[in-house]
């Protein structure tokens, strides 16, 4: 197995790589530095576009670019002027609140919890949107991350990072409802906290343990496979790309690093890649509902 940093981005807060298969590179974002970024493994590249507020997370879209998930709401991104486009605004104060993790699903609803600053109450909650609106999917959360779908759509996994706690719910496909909702792992707090997370070929859950300096695979029934340490403590979120869907690349965080922490972990910001021998999917684009109005 091997880990490198292939890119020593020294982001704040990198998050959200996602892998686009018909460009053959890495979309992810610096949340606190407000940039969304674009890597091209091949050349060693790394484009980035300022926004007017922090990008919690990016999807590709049918028609090309981008949705990104800012705090003043879900926008569409073109890279190729640059141009945002607000698609729906957010029914949340952003005094407090923001967008934080999110992905499509296998039929191109895009799904996008939020976070609560103050951290106090569990005022967070999982939305999903289609084009038209966004629908309240599951509440009761502090810092929604970690979602992520089974092979066939009809498991959803979320985390809740300040509890350390992932749940599963049922999915209904067709309208996107969840139900039965139950503990799926909880971490004790040596372990760090459960941030973003990617589905494998297999079905295995994978997901970034921020703080904990690692990431680990955890099978559909819960058993814990396999933990990858890192060369940074606060990795964020993964995602399987390359050729082959044969790479895991993750993204780490250096904000609320003191000085100690970043003399142990001078690549804490930086894109890792990992060759692991296991291959991912190709991430779902999203499909507005108005396009087939």
């Amino acid at each position: 197995m091997q880990i490198e940093c292939v890119l020593e981005a020294a982001a704040l807060v990198g998050e959200s790589p996602l892998w686009s298969v018909a460009e053959e590179k890495l979309w992810w974002c610096d949340i606190d530095g407000r940039v969304v970024h674009r890597f091209d493994p091949r050349s060693g590249r790394d484009e980035a576009w300022s926004m007017p507020a922090e990008p919690g997370c990016v999807a590709l879209a049918a028609e090309g670019g981008l949705i990104v998930a800012l705090r003043s709401g879900l926008h569409h991104f073109s890279p190729d002027t640059g141009s945002l486009t607000l698609l729906v605004a957010p029914d949340y104060p952003q005094a407090t609140t923001r967008f934080n993790d999110g992905r499509c699903d296998a039929g191109g609803r895009f799904w996008v919890g939020t976070l609560y600053e103050p951290r106090s109450s569990p005022e967070a909650v999982l939305y999903t949107y289609d084009g038209e609106c966004l629908v309240r999917r599951a509440a009761q959360l502090t810092v929604a991350n970690g979602l992520a779908f089974s092979p066939d759509g009809r498991t959803a996994y979320l985390a809740d990072s300040p509890a350390r706690r992932i749940d599963c719910f049922d999915v209904d496909t067709t309208s996107g409802a969840l139900s039965r909702r139950r503990c799926f792992q909880q971490f004790a707090p040596e372990e760090g906290r459960p941030d973003g997370a990617a589905v494998d070929a297999d079905g295995n859950y994978w997901i970034a343990l921020y703080a904990g300096g690692a990431i680990m695979q955890i099978a559909p029934d819960g058993t814990r496979l396999r933990r990858i340490g890192l060369p940074v403590k606060r990795p964020t979120m993964l995602a399987f790309g390359g050729a082959a869907l044969d790479e895991i690349y993750v993204t780490s965080a250096r904000a609320g690093a003191d000085a100690a922490e970043l003399a142990a972990h001078p690549l804490s910001g930086g894109v890792l890649r990992i060759r692991a021998g296991i291959r991912g999917r190709a991430e779902p684009r999203f499909v507005s509902r108005k396009v087939h109005a």
